[in-house]
């Protein structure tokens, strides 16, 4: 095994992955900004390294400075965690190159998953089914485009092909408004990702977001670790996840399993990864894949017994999956909510020194925060200050047991989404289940004035 692991993020994510290297009796370097500087992973590492200012630019996006932070520490692999570079395929190859160990796929995998337009297209010739739409990026010719979009049928979507995060979209109801509705993403598409191109799917009207977590070693073996929802979002932003999915038969779950499992061995795919698909009426639609450990693994984690991060860990050693897909059950079910550094209603962000920190406990309580009394929120990253992830032998024990668990958390001297958090928590129709990607903005058109 690894003796020593630099890992390159911050946050919840920087604090779960020391840990698993504490578990696995390796050391592990930690990289910090100058704003992190008394984070708590910092303050429990055996080796911290500090690498520039407190911009992302200047220090966790800075390849350089990352790599010569493994070469001064001795380190044999570096771990990107997810955000910042870990989904960057030129990242990896520099990683790689210098004589390091990436943890995550190689750096051809993310290449072709992190276009959507090739991801597609890998896809499609895997038989995992995708959104009806343009068969690659979308051509110059206007009448060519109009001629797609009529084929595919109003209303379309226009999504840049190197996007992410919500951004680079742009729902057409009409022909009229569809070449400009093109243009004018593409020229978002350019500046933001570096990628003008961009390519049409019809836009699904009330579709859930159900992702399969997967897992794969190098030499082929792949298994999914069941589903998630993650519907309640705002903007494209996670809010609530849960596993698995309710109301969605256990057959339709496997079926799509199997082909994202086919997909993975199709295009030699190594590490953790999470195919992301809308499901409406019934059918499962391909949308992109995260080719990182998700920000809502915890759930899976919670549901399968199975450590993730330990396993990514494990197969970028050249380890072969410690179980197979017949050994893998899936017990209970598991609610993540993200604690966020906001306004609950405003989403107004709130960085600042947290004057009280009380976390809630229990049978099937998890926290993953670097948070605690009297740490500062800086104003420089994602609001994200941790997550609170509950299981329960049934949904309802789990949603009772998230209620009590957001009963007992204090955090004072900076706002949260608690109050947010503690309101859905009781809502009948979240509580019924199965609600659609539009279901929490509705909710917070109408609940907030």
């Amino acid at each position: 095994m690894f003796k020593k692991i630099l890992v390159a993020n911050r946050g919840e994510i920087a604090l779960r992955i020391q840990r698993a290297c504490r578990e696995l009796g390796i050391k592990a370097v930690m990289v910090y900004s100058e704003a992190d500087r008394d984070a708590k992973y910092v303050k429990l590492a055996e080796e911290a390294v500090c690498i520039g200012p407190a911009a992302s630019a200047q220090s966790y996006l800075n390849m350089p400075g990352i790599i010569s932070a493994a070469e001064v520490t001795d380190a044999e692999a570096i771990h990107p965690g997810y955000g910042f570079l870990s989904e960057n395929a030129d990242f990896a190859e520099r990683v790689e190159k210098s004589g390091f160990q990436f943890i995550g796929p190689t750096p051809e995998s993310i290449r072709i998953m992190g276009d959507k337009v090739s991801a597609k297209q890998a896809m499609l010739k895997a038989g995992v089914p995708c959104v009806p739409g343009s068969e690659g990026a979308l051509p110059d010719d206007p009448v060519q485009i109009k001629r797609i979009a009529k084929t595919v049928g109003y209303p379309v979507i226009i999504k840049a092909s190197g996007g992410g995060g919500g951004r680079g979209m742009r729902v057409v109801h009409t022909e009229a408004a569809l070449i400009n509705a093109v243009a004018t993403t593409k020229s978002e598409a350019s500046a933001a990702f570096g990628n003008p191109a961009v390519y049409m799917e019809k836009f699904l009207q009330n579709p859930r977001h159900i992702e399969i977590q997967i897992l794969a070693d190098k030499f082929k073996n792949a298994v999914y670790l069941g589903d998630r929802d993650c519907s309640m979002q705002r903007r494209h932003q996670k809010v609530i996840e849960e596993a698995p999915a309710p109301g969605i038969p256990r057959k339709s779950i496997e079926r799509v399993g199997e082909r994202c499992v086919a997909a993975c061995k199709k295009i030699a795919y190594r590490g953790a990864g999470t195919f992301e698909f809308l499901y409406e009426d019934g059918e499962f639609y391909f949308i992109e894949m995260n080719t990182r450990v998700q920000v809502e693994h915890p759930v899976t984690e919670m549901t399968t017994g199975i450590d993730i991060v330990k396993t990514q860990i494990m197969v970028a050693y050249g380890e072969k999956l410690p179980f197979t897909q017949r050994q893998i059950e899936t017990r209970g079910h598991a609610i993540e909510c993200r604690l966020n550094a906001e306004d609950s209603y405003k989403f107004i962000p709130s960085p600042g020194r947290i004057t009280l920190w009380h976390m809630p406990g229990g049978p099937g309580v998890r926290v993953d925060s670097h948070a605690y009394t009297n740490y500062f929120v800086p104003p420089h990253y994602d609001s994200m200050i941790g997550k609170l992830i509950v299981h329960g032998d049934t949904r309802e024990q789990a949603l009772a047991r998230m209620r009590s668990a957001l009963g007992e958390i204090v955090i004072e001297g900076i706002n949260t989404n608690i109050a947010l958090h503690r309101e859905l928590m009781v809502d009948a129709k979240f509580m019924e289940g199965g609600t659609n990607i539009h279901y929490l903005e509705t909710w917070l058109a109408d609940h907030v004035r």
